[in-house]
């Protein structure tokens, strides 16, 4: 079997997440070196290791070196089995990155799988469960990916303890994604989510997002979490664009205060609205992967981030796609996928 050879100690783990869903996906060994290199506790952590664990379980694979504070792998896919999985991160580490890496496989296989995830569900630099549910999936369901969410319990960092289940359908055939224009039409509601904490500290961050995006009390909702295994706070905002929605997500911590938490996720929408640009930078970032397994695919966002481009250059390595980006204005960039 052929073995693909990756340098990534200019990445994080995101490469190895991207790594072990095209290895799945395209049958690809490889061996991934420099593994978080750069970070200040280098190689593998837990969440990394349950997303190398089910890539080997749903993959039928063989792995060599996955152990905590790794910084090389080598992994060897073969035939993807569905079916009923459960895995547990056993910290706060992000549920939804995990199911990120082995959603590219499940939709491949012939049959129905249902995948239960357990660890955090709101996790700073990560995407949330609601970014899954209410922008990502329903986004691939445009591309022919059947892909159902539920949120059973709520993570929060650094209790974790959430749990998610996943429904993923077999994708007969994956279509191109064209996203050029955001629509006319802006819609925007904001829910502050509590967990063993004064309500007061949701409260505070609806009436500055209510004061700086100018929204009625009808588009704000706290929402008291009540079954989570420790307190967390979480400010979901969600702009509709015609049947777009782009999920913001910012979260509550010890010194910052509830405007400051407020204020920094406002400027992320008020950006993306001025852009103009239909999708917006953390979906970007995952739509490559879908994208270049449909062969082709092209949308407008705004200032690709250092992720995107590091991942393009990943995706090129396991397949026969060229990706560019190209700047439109100051604030708007064009991605396109060819084959």
């Amino acid at each position: 079997m052929d073995q693909l050879e990756i340098d990534a100690a200019a990445g994080g783990g995101q490469l190895l997440r991207t790594a072990l869903a095209l290895s799945l996906c395209t049958g690809t060994a490889f061996e991934m070196r420099g593994i978080r290199a750069q970070r200040s506790r280098p190689g593998l952590m837990r969440q990394h290791l349950t997303a190398v664990a089910a890539a080997v379980k749903i993959g039928n694979a063989s792995v060599e070196g996955a152990a905590p504070g790794a910084t090389t792998i080598r992994f060897a896919p073969g035939k993807i089995m569905p079916g009923t999985y459960h895995f547990s991160i056993g910290t706060a580490g992000s549920a939804p990155l995990v199911l990120q890496t082995i959603l590219p496989a499940l939709w491949t296989a012939q049959q129905t799988s249902e995948i239960t995830l357990e660890g955090g569900t709101h996790n700073p630099l990560a995407p949330s469960a609601d970014f899954l549910a209410d922008t990502y999936l329903p986004t691939l369901a445009r591309m022919g990916v059947s892909a159902r969410l539920q949120l059973e319990r709520h993570g929060f960092f650094p209790a974790g303890g959430g749990r998610l289940v996943a429904t993923v359908e077999p994708c007969a055939a994956l279509q191109p994604l064209s996203a050029l224009e955001a629509a006319s039409s802006v819609s925007i509601t904001a829910t502050a989510l509590i967990s063993a904490l004064s309500e007061e500290i949701g409260q505070r961050e609806l009436h500055e997002v209510a004061r700086r995006l100018q929204l009625d009390a009808s588009a704000l909702t706290l929402h008291r979490v009540e079954n989570a295994f420790g307190p967390g706070n979480a400010l979901v905002i969600r702009v509709q664009r015609g049947d777009h929605v782009e999920t913001f997500t910012g979260f509550g911590e010890r010194g910052i205060s509830s405007e400051r938490v407020a204020e920094h996720l406002c400027r992320e929408v008020r950006d993306y609205l001025a852009a103009g640009a239909p999708i917006g930078p953390h979906l970007a970032d995952q739509l490559l992967i879908p994208a270049a397994l449909a062969g082709g695919g092209e949308f407008i966002t705004t200032t690709p981030t250092d992720h995107l481009m590091t991942n393009a250059a990943l995706i090129e390595k396991f397949l026969a796609v060229d990706i560019e980006w190209k700047k439109l204005d100051e604030r708007r960039w064009q991605v396109s996928v060819r084959a």
